[in-house]
């Protein structure tokens, strides 16, 4: 793990640890930071990105109304990764089909300014949305020039 803990990291309830594992470690290029296997508990990171998922019914879970597919309605996880054409290739290589196919976006940050990215979503064992992305730097919304971040 990093010196400086990120001020931010989600904790996603899971139906099968070693399933969602399998995913993200074995997919999408998370390590296991650490594990306490005895409560169904994983700290996973890939870079600066943490998550941690812990397996329903094992130990104490915060869950505020019942648990119903897809979880984590309404959210998705925005990754930032240096290129988006290895993890396609993983994904589809092992059957995982996407949520949204891999696109290219230019998203307007003030008057003058947009920035782009390649990304693509997809959908953890458990429904969770992740959105992978990779930056294609800013460029000024009345010319084409792209200028690196």
């Amino acid at each position: 793990m990093t010196s400086q803990a990120p001020a931010l990291v989600p904790e996603l309830l899971v139906t099968d640890l070693q399933l969602s594992l399998a995913f993200w470690r074995d997919l999408c290029g998370f390590v296991i930071a650490y594990e306490r296997v005895e409560e169904g508990f994983a700290y996973i990171t890939r870079g600066n990105v943490h998550v941690m998922l812990e397996q329903q019914g094992i130990i104490r879970n915060w869950v505020t109304a019942p648990l119903e597919r897809p979880l984590g309605r309404g959210i998705n996880f925005q990754i930032s990764v240096a290129e988006i054409g290895s993890l396609v290739s993983a994904l589809r290589t092992a059957g995982q089909s996407l949520f949204m196919e891999p696109e290219t976006c230019w998203y307007r940050i003030d008057a003058a300014t947009e920035v782009g990215v390649e990304q693509f979503l997809v959908a953890d064992p458990d429904g969770y949305l992740i959105r992978f992305q990779s930056s294609l730097g800013q460029r000024q919304i009345s010319g084409s020039s792209i200028t690196p971040e």
